[in-house]
């Protein structure tokens, strides 16, 4: 009788483990996609420097942008690029964002660089100060405050 509950309990600790694995792995796995993606944004990108990761989100900085981050895949998107600037950004603002999309989306940069300009055009006195628009299978959302603005650039999970 003893081994035969020593045998259940193992038992039931692998099948705890084995459970717990196949929940922390996909995680761990997108973690590591995401760090490749900063560490390719990294390399691409002049000036760009890593900061820390926190609840799915890489922060970056660049001395062109108030902030930019990258935030990891999650139910509701493969991937996001955030960067906030200027209320009115600089062309060499568009310039990182286009870039920065360019990678972390593989599209070409000249593509993104048209689709960035255009959802900052956007914004003013007819769609306002948070303008939605989608672009090449991305949406893309610009928003300007009284002293800055940002661009959101994201792929829904189902594109």
């Amino acid at each position: 009788m003893h081994s035969y509950h020593c045998s259940f309990h193992y038992t039931a600790v692998f099948a705890f483990l084995v459970a717990l694995s196949t929940v922390l792995l996909p995680q761990a796995a997108r973690a590591d996609r995401c760090d490749d993606l900063a560490k390719e944004l990294k390399n691409g990108i002049d000036g760009i420097r890593i900061g820390q990761t926190a609840a799915g989100t890489v922060y970056l900085a660049h001395p062109k942008a108030h902030e930019i981050t990258l935030g990891c895949p999650s139910k509701n998107f493969s991937n996001q690029l955030f960067g906030k600037s200027d209320r009115k950004p600089p062309p060499a603002f568009i310039d990182l964002m286009a870039g920065a999309a360019a990678i972390v989306f593989t599209l070409p940069k000249d593509d993104m660089q048209r689709g960035v300009t255009r959802c900052y055009r956007r914004l003013g006195l007819f769609r306002g100060d948070d303008v939605t628009s989608r672009y090449r299978r991305l949406d893309m959302r610009c928003v300007r405050t009284k002293t800055e603005s940002s661009v959101t650039i994201t792929r829904s999970k189902d594109q």
